[in-house]
Parts: C-alpha cells; sequence; structure tokens
C-alpha cells in the first residue's frame, strides 16, 4: 500500500536529518494526513486521557520507550519465526531499525530531562487483543499483524493528539516528525496480513477494530500510552 500524502516542506532546522539520534536534528513535516489513521480507528482518545498523559508525562514518556523497544522485540521475533515471505522479511527488518532509533531518541529524551529509568508494568492493551489471536497459522500470523496494525495507528493517534496541547516545543515537535512513520506502519502491517491469506481479512479487521476501541473507551486503572479512559 502506498503511504499516507504528506508535505515534502520542512522545518527552517539547518541541515535536518531523516534518523538522527539527536531529535534538534530531525525533519519535521509540517502536515501528515492522518485522515486513514481516524477512519481506521473505532475510537479517538478521550480528552480525560490527554489531561491525564500531560499530567504524568515522565511516565508517558518512559512507556513510549517500552512501547518502541517492544515493537523491535516483536518484530524481531517475527522475522526469525516467519522467514518464509520475502515480503514480510524487508518489512519487519525496516520496522525493527525504526522502532530501534525511536527509542533511541526517547531514551535521550529522557536523559536530556534528567528522567531516571524506573520500572513499568505492562497494560492491558495488547494483551486485551492477543488474547483474541488465533491458534493456527497462518492465522494466528494474520491476526498479529491486524494488531500489530492497530498499535501503530493508535500510537499515532495519540502522538497528534499530545503535540497539539503539549507545553513542550521540543517534544511536540518530535512527537509531529514520529506521524510519518506511524501513519505509514499501519498500512503495511494490513498489507502483511493480506499478503498472508488467501481470504479477505476485513472481517478480522473489524473485529479487532470493535476489541481496540472498547479498550481505548472503558475505564481503566492504570495510565499508559495506550489506556482507556482514566478510571
Amino acid at each position: 500500500m502506498k503511504s499516507n500524502p504528506i508535505s515534502d516542506s520542512v522545518t527552517n532546522d539547518n541541515n535536518p536529518v531523516e534518523d538522527s539520534v539527536d531529535i534538534a536534528q530531525l525533519r519535521t513535516p509540517i502536515k501528515v494526513d492522518l485522515s486513514p489513521v481516524y477512519s481506521f480507528l473505532g475510537a479517538r482518545t478521550t480528552q480525560s486521557w490527554v489531561d491525564a498523559a500531560i499530567e504524568n508525562l515522565p511516565l508517558i514518556i518512559q512507556d513510549h520507550a517500552n512501547c518502541e523497544k517492544k515493537a523491535a522485540g516483536t518484530a524481531m521475533n517475527l522475522i526469525f519465526r516467519y522467514e518464509f515471505s520475502y515480503d514480510l522479511q524487508c518489512k519487519l527488518a525496516q520496522l525493527i531499525r525504526e522502532e530501534m532509533l525511536h527509542y533511541e531518541q526517547v531514551l535521550g529524551i529522557m536523559n536530556d530531562r534528567g528522567q531516571d529509568w524506573q520500572y513499568l508494568s505492562a497494560g492491558r492493551y495488547a494483551k486485551g487483543m492477543l488474547k483474541h489471536k488465533r491458534t493456527y497459522e497462518p492465522a494466528a500470523m494474520v491476526d498479529v499483524l491486524i494488531i500489530g496494525a492497530f498499535i501503530e495507528a493508535r500510537s499515532c493517534e495519540r502522538f497528534a493528539a499530545l503535540a497539539e496541547v503539549i507545553n513542550d516545543e521540543r517534544l511536540a515537535k518530535y512527537y509531529r516528525y514520529l506521524l510519518k512513520s506511524e501513519s505509514r506502519h499501519f498500512e503495511d502491517y494490513l498489507a502483511l496480513a493480506q499478503s498472508l491469506s488467501d481470504e479477505s481479512i476485513d472481517e478480522r479487521v473489524a473485529f479487532f477494530k470493535e476489541v481496540e476501541a472498547a479498550l481505548i473507551s472503558s475505564p481503566d486503572t492504570e495510565l499508559r500510552f495506550h489506556s482507556g479512559t482514566p478510571a
């Protein structure tokens, strides 16, 4: 699938770099078309989650780092398990590079803010979707990729929501930078899922759309980057 259209315009930073660990050097698009992301998701993030995230920004930043690391780890596991697909191998390799770069960038943000690493348990979000994964192949892999698409789309939606209101222009700029890759990742996951199935995946996408929306909209006792409405 094609990536979402974006403007080629960038900020006026001197010599911006697309893949720099230094976020001050990143190439940040002025506008990213997020309408496909919003259409794909079954619910939008609530204002109460945004408010809670702003009030607990160090927690959100660290959980974001955890999410990037987990995404890279998941892709690495898949690249060893599903070696039969050339397209899948190439996309996963690209994804691993991007997620680990983002992880390193977020670690840099934490260091610059003087934020120490703290233990942070996983929330209910990914488990809440994975418990519905089918147990036979290739259906299991199809479901994992569809779930990955929703995780990426939700990440993108929340980066956009935070960038609009966060009182830290450097961090807001970084979240806007992430929109380009995150808005593309969900479509890549869907294309890979469909490539592994002889039948349309639309029914499974619709199923997980409802599951994901329920997890995001229902009360949640733990605040995390992908948590539901604060209880």
